[in-house]
């Protein structure tokens, strides 16, 4: 494929996908396919000479498609948004074309500025204390991670490591099989301190943890995957107090944010503690301004690396890295943040009007506080008769949620998705659930 044909497939591309997104409504939302549908479609190995681009297209319908749950149908109302914008699937394009590997300044000095710039950006948006930003040439900052989990993993590596130090330089005749020994996590059944759990969108009370942690010197890291995104609203700011106690925090702007996945942003008060436990340094990785004093001091950052020096491959498990905060900047500058706001409060409004339905029902129950947007319901009466009406749901495949437990009780999340969802969708989909409900509790019956 050369520039010529790239520009004209490229057009195509963009045509299918704006297609793909507004009629994605008519779609079924869960697909009709068995485990191991896809391998008889495709042949057993590669091709020895080029296919048409054509035949690739038509094989995305034939083949793909069938096989894809539609994330961003405004029916899909299972475990939480992923997020999807028309301005961070072009941040992506420029992203794949540029193609670099961000893992150090040199590498691609634009790759690690803006990260740097946009972690502090929506840093401010979340008001999160000036420690956990970098403009201020002070100990902490933000870093762009895969995933929620990997931001706990690494939380949770670089604690042990700064744990470990500690006792050597306390006790230097200590063994390393001792040291281990000494070494404790706590943890809930969440795993980690967390605002807006899975299950339920439950909150910890980290005015009440935090004080603790700093008290006895433990690491506390903060989870907020999918809640963190409303931070940025003000009647939600309060859910976050207590992040000043935190060692560090991470949510997922590819949950809720518009931010194509995958974004996950962590912060942390001393970038020392991460460097501590993943610095790799090798000559092949080393360049002329490691030890440059030229930069301004709002980047003078990670002086154990040098004047300017965001070295991110310190920062994360991975060594190379894709230019991520392209996402965040298309998509910040080209909704403001005013914008970002509209849409949070938007599905907030919509979970309530859900929740409102299923209270005026005498058959259902509401299991938990609708705080953003996710609502945990159930019909009165047995997890058994819960479970069939999840299983008739998800099997007429008009709309899809999954479930969850809730101490003893089998529990159906409806989580508002997608960015097209309206509240005609949300009468539509409860409208369903009742019709499938009465039929569950006849068939219970006879």
């Amino acid at each position: 494929m050369n520039t010529s044909e790239f520009r004209r497939r490229g057009k195509e591309m963009v045509d299918y996908v704006a297609n793909y997104m507004e009629g994605i409504e008519g779609r079924q939302v869960y697909p009709d396919v068995e485990p191991g549908y896809l391998r008889p479609l495709i042949p057993d190995s590669a091709p020895q000479e080029p296919d048409t681009f054509e035949d690739i297209i038509n094989d995305i319908e034939k083949i793909i498609m069938p096989g894809v749950t539609h994330w961003h149908s405004p029916y899909f109302f299972a475990y939480f948004p992923t997020a999807s914008s028309y301005p961070a699937m072009l941040a992506d394009m420029l992203c794949g074309a540029i193609g670099c590997i961000g893992f150090s300044w040199a590498a691609s000095p634009a790759c690690t500025e803006l990260e740097t710039v946009m972690m502090d950006w929506l840093g401010k948006m979340l008001e999160l204390p000036e420690a956990f930003l970098t403009e201020k040439a002070g100990e902490g900052g933000g870093v762009i991670q895969g995933s929620a989990s990997e931001a706990t993993l690494v939380a949770l590596l670089a604690a042990r490591t700064k744990a470990i130090h500690r006792l050597q330089a306390a006790s230097p005749e200590l063994t390393q099989a001792a040291i281990m020994e000494k070494l404790v996590a706590y943890s809930s059944d969440q795993v980690v301190a967390t605002l807006g759990t899975t299950t339920c969108c439950s909150f910890d009370n980290l005015l009440e943890v935090g004080p603790i942690c700093n008290k006895e010197d433990m690491w506390l890291h903060v989870d907020a995957a999918y809640a963190g995104s409303a931070f940025i609203c003000p009647e939600f700011r309060h859910l976050l107090n207590g992040v000043e106690f935190a060692d560090s925090f991470n949510f997922n702007p590819h949950k809720w944010l518009l931010v194509n996945f995958d974004c996950s942003a962590m912060w942390v008060k001393k970038r020392s503690d991460l460097t501590g436990a993943f610095r790799l340094d090798p000559t092949y990785l080393k360049h002329s301004h490691q030890d440059s004093g030229k930069l301004k001091p709002a980047f003078n950052i990670f002086l154990t690396d040098g004047p300017f020096h965001v070295l991110f491959q310190h920062w994360q498990i991975p060594l190379g890295r894709r230019f991520r905060s392209l996402k965040m900047w298309f998509v910040f500058r080209m909704y403001g943040v005013k914008g970002l706001q509209a849409y949070i409060r938007k599905h907030v409004q919509l979970s309530h009007e859900f929740e409102s339905l299923v209270l005026q029902d005498p058959r259902f129950e509401i299991c938990a506080e609708v705080t953003l947007g996710l609502v945990c319901f159930r019909l009165k009466g047995s997890n058994k008769v819960n479970e069939a009406l999840l299983q008739r749901i998800n099997s007429a495949k008009k709309i899809h949620l999954v479930p969850c437990h809730l101490r003893d009780k089998f529990v159906l999340r409806f989580a508002i998705c997608s960015r097209t969802v309206e509240s005609a969708h949300v009468q539509r989909a409860w409208e369903h659930i009742k019709e499938l409900a009465a039929d569950v509790l006849r068939a219970e019956k006879e």
